[in-house]
């Protein structure tokens, strides 16, 4: 992990401003001397991830407007493996955290934290550490959540482009409403979806959007506020 005196970047997503600045404090309380950039959304995470220069962390909040349950984080581990991502959330349930971390998490932070806390885990996760909640026991993972991180896994065998092509079947658009927001031929999409399919090791399109759905874990989060 990029050593903090080489001038770390941080990225907190959060569509909370007062989160935001409570993270951001965070931050500064442990390296004072990085720069941290924030994001309100997925998409504008993305849009910053572009950028040339790498970050070395995220601090992502669960609980996003463009996205659902672990949504966000399955597509950051799919597009940017190596980029660690930190959950912190007001969902603090042992098994939210365990899921979480089957799905790649370098570490969960619970909002409830004090601030002094939350720069001592950051600084726990730059150090390489996984960082956990001193109250979480962890849970053996079950049948389900096996099957899921298998599903993790082939989901980063796919390409950006592939990943977007997923994510519009899953809103139910057909090949021609994907090219037309792709701007490429139909051919062309035709050609990503027998890929996903392939990758996924599923048979059809409709296989491969219930199979991803279950990622969305939305039983874990039924009847919690945010979800």
């Amino acid at each position: 992990m990029t050593a903090v005196n080489d001038r770390a970047r941080f990225l907190i997503i959060d569509d909370h401003p007062l989160f935001r600045e409570a993270l951001h404090s965070a931050v500064q309380m442990a390296y004072p001397d990085v720069d941290t950039v924030e994001a309100r959304s997925i998409t504008e995470a993305f849009e910053l991830l572009a950028d040339a220069k790498p970050f070395d962390l995220a601090l992502l909040d669960l609980s996003m407007p463009d996205v659902h349950g672990f949504d966000g984080l399955l597509q950051l581990r799919t597009r940017y493996p190596r980029l660690p991502v930190v959950i912190v959330s007001g969902h603090e349930e042992p098994k939210i955290i365990s899921e979480a971390l089957s799905y790649g998490a370098a570490g969960f932070i619970p909002k409830s934290a004090r601030k002094s806390d939350l720069a001592a885990a950051i600084r726990s996760v730059m150090e390489g550490a996984i960082y956990v909640p001193e109250t979480y026991e962890g849970q053996p993972p079950d049948a389900n959540s096996t099957d899921r991180a298998e599903m993790v896994q082939r989901l980063a065998k796919l390409t950006p482009q592939q990943l977007r092509v997923l994510q519009m079947l899953r809103q139910g658009l057909l090949n021609k409403q994907i090219a037309y927001e792709l701007q490429v031929g139909e051919t062309t999409v035709k050609a990503h979806v027998s890929e996903i399919l392939r990758k996924l090791n599923v048979y059809s399109r409709t296989q491969a959007v219930i199979e991803v759905s279950k990622l969305d874990s939305a039983e874990l989060f039924r009847g919690q506020a945010g979800f």
